[in-house]
């Protein structure tokens, strides 16, 4: 069920467009930002404070790969795959990542540290390779500058 406060915050981003359909992504924003993720419940609650079917909302949330399905690890690394970063190396940066944390793309460590996901593009092409997690994105990377990065994380 929807709190008092993730309400709050859809209503105030409902102010401040003509139409309540247009704060579609803006409320799965909120509702992952308090969850962690989107539930189908939490379709079924935007949409209905929306006044949307529950198929329109999941086809936006399925869109954008930044609204999560399911559920993920605390950190959630993105690892970009454009030309740019597998021309610079991605796909040895993916290996090590996938060797070092022991999951594979799309997975969640055991104990809910990390989930791994490829990302279409992080527009750090010139600083290529290139992966997010949570909100920064990390640029030139390399084995070293990863392991380095892994251990600051909590």
């Amino acid at each position: 069920m929807m709190s008092p406060e993730e309400r709050q915050e859809i209503e105030h981003e409902i102010a401040c467009y003509p139409y309540k359909q247009a704060v579609c992504v803006d409320a799965l924003k909120i509702l992952q930002k308090h969850r962690g993720w989107v539930s189908d419940e939490a379709v079924k609650e935007v949409a209905e404070i929306l006044e949307m079917s529950p198929s329109e909302v999941d086809s936006v949330a399925t869109f954008y790969n930044l609204i999560y399905r399911q559920p993920t690890g605390r950190h959630v690394i993105h690892v970009c795959d454009s030309i740019s970063c597998w021309v610079m190396g991605c796909g040895s940066i993916c290996e090590h990542l996938k060797k070092r944390l022991g999951i594979n793309m799309g997975e969640t460590t055991p104990d809910g540290r990390f989930t791994l996901l490829p990302i279409v593009c992080l527009g750090a092409c010139d600083k290529a390779p290139a992966m997010m997690v949570g909100k920064t994105t990390h640029e030139n990377l390399t084995p070293e500058t990863i392991d380095a990065l892994l251990e600051k994380l909590p």
